[in-house]
């Protein structure tokens, strides 16, 4: 445990009891909504101030609803698109464990990003029109507390980081351009790092954390085809997938011994992302997906302790709507999200349930050169999550 843990009074190993709230709290569902739903979960640095041993498992399923309708200058003005936002899954788990009183570790486990996109067959331009993305990350973290004698307002700093692989996987496939189009890509490593400073101030539970994730850049082996040039013979390119760095700014403090103020704010430069694959771009003269905005996300929730072992939360989150354009495969722009849950111990066992409703921002999509292609409004997505954690001292 901890030198500054096994050093507290009465008064603050109660309120290290109230921080538990907001650890259970800021995991069940953060990322159903970011980014134009692409980045699929937070990157929370909450595990590393767990007390000693832990180990938690989790995850989330989100049934997003999505459509839209062809605009005056698309090639099917009026048409609906019908729901091409398909219902995905998340899973997530982590173990940290202190190596001494000074040093800590975690090993982090999750899926930051993701897309499923499937048109169905409708009069849209964009019918049966279908994508997906899927990334897996293995995080490694090492924590240093700093001595007593670098504490501030009597609250202790600590410092962390540790290396970052990324595993991606991606294929589409958009018959209405050209005869039709298709890639499909060989998996691939990626490899980055975090680093991140935090204060802590256990006797009135505050906890300020911020960490800095790298970018992480992978080439993809690509096959691409068009359905009019050349037959339709594939060709062999690479297609850079370069997801983007990260600030994460995680806060919390107690108001009163049984309620917790929580939050955090999100900044990723997203204007610098795109997935632009050779071919394609040669032949259309843009990227297959993009997104014309950085984003900042903001979340504020509070936590209270009904009983000794079952509390509940409740949270907004919000990230601006932009007004840019977006491409067919993320229409969205912005949101607005509500989420209410549970936290329930059992003995060395926590199981905290969640629900959010995320209000989807509309969005334009653009085709070639011409705004609106496609008009996305009145869109939502709602969530349903699961952790449960283990103390293991």
């Amino acid at each position: 445990m901890h030198l500054r843990v096994q050093q507290l009074g009465e008064m603050g190993g109660e309120m290290m009891n109230r921080m538990k709230i907001a650890i259970a709290i800021s995991i069940a569902l953060s990322g159903t909504a970011h980014a134009g739903g692409f980045e699929r979960i937070e990157q929370s640095m909450a595990v590393l101030f767990e007390q000693g041993r832990h180990f938690q498992i989790g995850g989330y399923f989100a049934f997003p609803r999505v459509s839209g309708v062809g605009s005056s200058i698309s090639p099917t003005p009026g048409q609906n698109s019908g729901n091409l936002a398909e219902n995905f899954w998340n899973i997530n788990a982590a173990f940290k464990d202190d190596i001494n009183d000074r040093f800590s570790y975690a090993i982090i486990f999750d899926n930051p990003y993701g897309a499923n996109i499937a048109y169905p067959s409708s009069g849209f331009f964009a019918s049966n029109s279908n994508a997906s993305i899927t990334t897996h990350a293995l995080s490694g973290v090492l924590q240093y507390n700093m001595p007593e004698t670098l504490s501030v307002f009597g609250g202790s700093f600590s410092i962390y980081g540790g290396p970052k692989v990324q595993y991606s996987d991606a294929h589409a496939s958009i018959p209405f351009t050209f005869g039709g189009y298709s890639a499909t890509v060989d998996p691939a490593f990626g490899f980055g790092f975090l680093a991140g400073v935090a204060f802590e101030k256990p006797d009135i539970g505050m906890r300020i954390a911020l960490t800095y994730g790298s970018a992480i850049n992978t080439n993809w082996s690509t096959t691409e085809s068009f359905g009019n040039l050349a037959g339709g013979a594939p060709v062999a390119t690479t297609t850079a997938f370069d997801t983007p760095e990260s600030l994460n700014l995680e806060f919390q403090t107690g108001l009163n011994p049984k309620t917790l103020l929580f939050g955090s704010v999100r900044w990723v430069p997203w204007s610098d992302f795109d997935i632009s694959p050779p071919l394609y771009t040669s032949i259309t003269g843009g990227p297959l997906a993009f997104f014309a905005d950085d984003r900042i996300t903001y979340r504020l929730g509070l936590g209270r302790k009904i009983t000794e072992d079952f509390s509940i939360f409740g949270e907004v989150g919000y990230e601006h709507h932009t007004g840019s354009p977006t491409t067919n495969l993320t229409p969205v722009d912005g949101f607005l999200s509500y989420s209410l849950g549970a936290t329930k111990e059992f003995g060395r066992t926590k199981v905290t349930l969640a629900g959010r409703y995320v209000d989807v921002g509309d969005a334009d999509s653009q085709l070639g050169p011409f705004v609106p292609a496609g008009e996305f409004k009145d869109n939502s997505l709602f969530a349903i999550g699961m952790r449960i954690g283990f103390d293991l001292n």
